[in-house]
């Protein structure tokens, strides 16, 4: 029954996928759309496939804990409806709004875990809890994100449309853990709508009302399910809107305006001790020391809520967060997959030094890309230590890295050189 179950909502979400207008404005093919969804059904089983045989070791339990979590509430569906419909809004805590940045005993801190089974739950009513059909459901919602920052980039780079669909569904890491029944999909369709409705609201200078519901439930994503990545987001919102008024300065804008927010980062909880940003960190960074276990926890220096300690603190936030794992780190395939993508990253990093050519495309975008992401990736490492949760956490931000740096090299002048360089060898 499951096997009939699962072929037969395939066959539905395929045919969809090929009429969703928002995916067929893509300008893909119907056949390519659906490679993509079959892509992304293939990775999520597969990650459901690694929690089940490879869970304690690859500390991928959590998958199957929201689906086992998400069939108790399906049930509680029919047991209770009342219970099903109100208990989302149930604070135990009774702690109200202050708590919204603490790392345990907060509604906001659970959340983000509730919210997600309860969207599970809803699938399962569908999927009559099975898991793998409920990777079709996921698969279809999250497929909004990529597609998503697909427009906007072709929009942003024409005339390299295969590039950058390869650079954004191809990151192996990005694919996996987008893909999988985890937080991750979602993040990053928020982010996806998020940027997809400034960038065209911004070049068309029209904001209609499904371009700001774009934008409303992309930031209530980010808000809901990692709170912390709202507060990231919106100061590069700030500074993208203001540089678009401004092209020419858009460096110096995005340079000044995120120097006064580091400022604000610093001193708003002297005029609001509930906006305590620096501790917010700290806390955080002190309930991912005291997770015990796991091969890839790695000993860092404990941060404190201060300007000097951040900046200690700061040469290894950038080590975590964007140069590991490192072979040495590898345990298991998971952590070997991770370290050779790693590698493979910096080998595009340093093609794109040598062989970037110039573009004439608008640069607020590119600026917003790399101040959220770099900013995104400082908070991961100020505030996680283990290597497994770093390199999913970070996946959400690689095709907003990866595309930019892809579409500006000079890959025709790479194959000249890399092709000149094996007619020596070979005349040698």
């Amino acid at each position: 029954m499951e096997y009939l179950l699962f072929i037969a909502w395939l066959v539905i979400f395929a045919w969809l996928v090929t009429k969703v207008k928002f995916f067929t404005q893509t300008e893909l093919s119907k056949a390519q759309l659906i490679i993509i969804f079959l892509l992304k059904i293939i990775a999520g089983i597969f990650y459901g496939w690694i929690g089940i045989y490879y869970g304690t070791m690859a500390q991928m339990q959590d998958t199957w804990s929201y689906h086992l979590s998400s069939i108790h509430e399906y049930h509680l569906l029919f047991s209770d409806p009342q219970q099903y419909l109100s208990n989302l809004f149930y604070d135990p805590y009774h702690s109200g709004v202050d708590t919204i940045f603490a790392s345990s005993q907060s509604y906001w801190n659970d959340l983000k875990g509730n919210l997600f089974i309860k969207i599970l739950s809803v699938f399962d009513i569908f999927s009559l809890g099975h898991y793998y059909i409920n990777i079709i459901f996921y698969s279809f919602i999250t497929l909004f994100g990529p597609l998503a920052i697909y427009r906007v980039m072709k929009d942003v780079f024409p005339g390299r449309k295969t590039t950058i669909l390869l650079a954004i569904i191809l990151v192996p890491s990005f694919l996996y853990w987008t893909s999988g029944i985890h937080k991750e999909g979602l993040i990053f369709t928020g982010i996806g709508l998020v940027v997809y409705a400034m960038y065209f609201g911004l070049k068309e200078h029209r904001w209609g009302g499904r371009r700001i519901l774009s934008l409303l439930i992309g930031l209530l994503l980010l808000f809901t399910l990692r709170n912390f990545i709202l507060f990231i987001i919106i100061p590069a919102m700030i500074a993208w809107l203001m540089a678009a008024k401004k092209p020419k300065y858009g460096l110096a804008i995005f340079s000044s305006l995120y120097l006064l927010f580091i400022v604000l980062f610093f001193t708003v909880r002297y005029i609001s001790p509930k906006l305590d940003f620096p501790q917010a960190v700290v806390n955080k960074q002190e309930a991912f020391i005291n997770i015990k276990g796991g091969k890839s926890t790695v000993d860092t220096r404990k941060l404190e809520p201060t300007v000097g300690s951040f900046l200690r603190n700061t040469p290894q936030a950038i080590n975590l967060s964007m140069l590991r794992p490192n072979p040495s780190d590898v345990h298991h395939i998971l952590s070997l997959a991770a370290a050779l993508e790693m590698l493979g990253l910096l080998l595009l990093f340093i093609l794109f030094l040598v062989y970037r050519k110039p573009d004439a495309t608008s640069r607020a975008i590119i600026y917003f890309c790399l101040f959220f992401s770099f900013s995104l990736l400082l908070a991961i490492g100020f505030s996680v230590n283990n290597l497994g949760a770093i390199v999913r956490y970070r996946s959400v931000v690689i095709p907003l890295l990866v595309v930019p740096m892809i579409a500006q090299t000079d890959w025709k002048r790479f194959e000249q050189t890399f092709s000149k360089y094996i007619s020596f060898k070979n005349n040698v």
